[in-house]
């Protein structure tokens, strides 16, 4: 199969018009630039074509809270109230229809992977289904339904908070401990050995979820079977406190004494940091995820994530609890949010952007081979407008910043994932994604919109 692209980005990062990229299988067999006119064969892609992007972090299910949230004042305290209402109400198969509907709702934004951070495992009240992994294979069937790659991350989370044990619908969450967490794990890895669109990664969920003791064995899983670590960190800074209070450590410092930082982890929200915990983040090469619509939206603050990068962090980007699905809005609030806090403009280049929401975001969840238009790479095609309401008037050459900064998920036009193209025309493949959104979300809260 092959693709004409009006204008392509391409290594180091340029704009090059008339490029034509020939796939074979799900991989780039190769990259012609300099392809003044389409050949006969050659599908037509308008605007800039970008490489795949890739959502480091997302919680599926909690797209099924957008909008309800906002009902009243609350806090974070309160939204994970609500979260949990929806999480004590899914199973199996309610959470194949929703993850679905939500992962075919990234494609349409050029999301060609997810790193879905997932901590529904069990039945309501902990006991395991039949087969203990079957939250985590509805989720694996519903990327691949949608046409995403997905690295699945499997969260240890045995308490629910510092010293507190697991209550209500936590009870799903937990293991009991961290041998049997890493058992159940196991058995989920073998399931998908040797299938090059899942990878099967670990995760802490946080500082407050699993005890410092155990922390040890998840960091010697990832490194056991070379597979990514995610963690939630300082994401607010009542967190931190608590941290303090029992460890008398910061959440990054804690990690770091039991050797869970690295270039294989990364690090989700980073906000509340010290100038001693983006030094540690940075020397350690750990990546950092942000997730700034999550963050606004919960009002958990905005990290410092140049200095992060300054230090040695390559950063990515996650869409978290779905609230709005949006990779570009995602890698233009870095710049944005970062300008209302520094009082500067120019903080970050679009190249940079692009590299955090492509090839860095799918290296952090174990697809170093992706996020480049290069041969021998996934083929991940995401072709954005030029001429809609919002990008219209920009230069060619101007083409990556009028994409970055003024373009949202609704100009993306055409979607190839892993050779496949399950975006044509701004329609996706499994038909109307609001329609089978509105009903999955209908019976993931129990039957109300």
């Amino acid at each position: 199969m092959s693709y004409w692209c009006e204008l392509a980005w391409l290594p180091p990062g340029e704009v090059t018009a008339g490029v034509l990229v020939r796939i074979a299988d799900s991989r780039i067999a190769d990259v012609v630039p300099g392809t003044a006119t389409p050949p006969a064969d050659a599908v037509r892609l308008g605007g800039l074509t970008l490489p795949g992007l890739a959502n480091t972090h997302s919680h599926a299910f909690h797209r099924a809270l957008r909008g309800t949230a906002q009902w009243e004042k609350g806090s974070f305290w309160t939204w994970r109230e609500q979260m949990y209402g929806v999480a004590g109400r899914l199973d199996p198969d309610s959470h194949l229809r929703l993850a679905t509907a939500v992962f075919a709702e990234m494609a349409l934004a050029g999301i060609t992977c997810v790193g879905e951070f997932h901590y529904l495992h069990h039945t309501p009240g902990g006991g395991p289904y039949d087969d203990p992994n079957a939250m985590g294979h509805a989720l694996v069937q519903a990327a691949r339904e949608a046409g995403l790659r997905i690295a699945l991350l499997d969260a240890c989370y045995l308490s629910g908070g510092i010293g507190v044990p697991l209550t209500g619908t936590q009870l799903r969450f937990g293991d009991g401990d961290v041998e049997r967490w890493a058992v159940r794990v196991e058995k989920l890895l073998n399931a998908y050995r040797g299938m090059r669109d899942v990878e099967i990664g670990a995760a802490i969920h946080s500082v407050r979820a699993v005890p410092a003791e155990q922390m040890p064995m998840i960091g010697a899983f990832s490194h056991h079977h070379a597979v990514p670590l995610h963690v939630h960190v300082s994401e607010q800074r009542a967190e931190n406190a608590a941290c303090v209070e029992v460890y008398a450590a910061s959440p990054v410092q804690l990690l770091n004494e039991h050797d869970i930082l690295g270039p294989r982890t990364t690090a989700v929200h980073a906000i509340h940091l010290s100038d001693v915990d983006i030094a540690l983040l940075g020397q350690s090469r750990t990546h950092v995820c942000t997730c700034p619509t999550t963050e606004r939206d919960l009002a958990d603050g905005v990290g410092p994530v140049r200095a992060l990068f300054e230090a040695g962090s390559p950063i990515t980007l996650g869409s978290d609890s779905n609230a709005v699905i949006d990779l570009l809005e995602e890698a233009r609030a870095v710049e944005l949010d970062g300008r209302l806090l520094s009082e500067q403009r120019g903080l970050w280049t679009a190249a940079e952007l692009l590299q955090a929401a492509g090839a860095d975001g799918h290296a952090s969840l174990g697809f170093a081979d992706a996020g480049m238009l290069v041969p021998g790479a996934w083929a991940d095609l995401v072709s954005v407008r030029l001429d809609s309401v919002r990008t219209a008037g920009g230069s060619r050459a101007g083409a990556a910043e009028v994409t970055v900064f003024t373009a949202t998920a609704a100009d993306v036009h055409s979607v190839v994932s892993g050779g496949r193209r399950v975006v044509e025309e701004g329609r996706h493949i499994l038909g109307d994604v609001g329609a089978m959104l509105g009903a999955a979300i209908a019976g993931a809260r129990g039957g109300h919109v």
